[in-house]
C-alpha cells in the first residue's frame, strides 16, 4: 500500500525522511505496479525539494538540451576526490521529479563515483527508460552529462 498526501507539509516531510538516497526510491517504485502512481510519485520527489533560490536560475545553471527549463547548481568540497552537491529544479513537475531522482542518485558523492555511476541502468531499473517521452529522456541525458562533466571538471582541478 502507498500513501499519497493532501497535506503538503506532512508529504515533505515523508519524502525528506523516506527518499534521501536512491535505494530508498527504488524500493517505493518496487512497490508501485501501475505507471500512473509511479508518475505521482515522481511529482511529489519533486515537490519535496528544497525551494530553488530565483537567484541561481541563470544561464550558467541552466541545463541546455531539456525541453523544460533545468537549472543545476554545483558545490564541492575540497581534496584529491571531492564531493560534490548539487541542487536543482524544473519548471515542468515531472521533470522537477526526474530532477529529485538524478540528486538522489548522485549528489554528495566523490567525483570519481559520480563518474563511474550508469545513470541510464539506474533509470531502466526504474523502468523510466520505457515510460519516459522522447524529449524528457533527451533531457535527462543532458542532466546526467552536465553532472559528469562538473565532476570530471573537479577532479582535473585537483590534479
Amino acid at each position: 500500500m502507498f500513501l499519497f498526501f493532501r497535506d503538503a507539509a506532512a508529504l515533505c516531510h515523508y519524502i525528506r525522511a523516506m527518499t534521501s538516497t536512491i535505494q530508498t526510491i527504488r524500493d517505493d517504485f518496487s512497490f508501485l505496479e501501475e505507471w500512473e502512481d509511479r508518475y505521482r510519485y515522481v511529482i511529489e520527489l519533486g515537490e519535496a525539494l528544497p525551494p530553488f533560490p530565483d537567484a541561481e536560475r541563470t544561464a550558467v545553471n541552466k541545463v541546455p538540451g531539456c525541453v523544460s527549463q533545468v537549472w543545476l547548481t554545483t558545490e564541492r568540497e575540497s581534496g584529491a576526490d571531492p564531493i560534490i552537491t548539487f541542487t536543482g529544479d524544473s519548471d515542468a513537475h515531472i521533470v522537477r521529479g526526474l530532477v529529485a531522482i538524478m540528486l538522489a542518485l548522485f549528489s554528495g558523492r566523490t567525483a570519481s563515483e559520480i563518474q563511474k555511476t550508469d545513470a541510464e541502468a539506474t533509470l531502466k531499473g526504474l523502468g523510466l527508460d520505457e515510460h519516459l517521452s522522447p524529449q524528457r529522456a533527451n533531457g535527462l541525458r543532458s542532466m546526467v552529462k552536465r553532472i559528469k562533466r562538473d565532476a570530471e571538471m573537479a577532479l582535473a582541478q585537483t590534479a
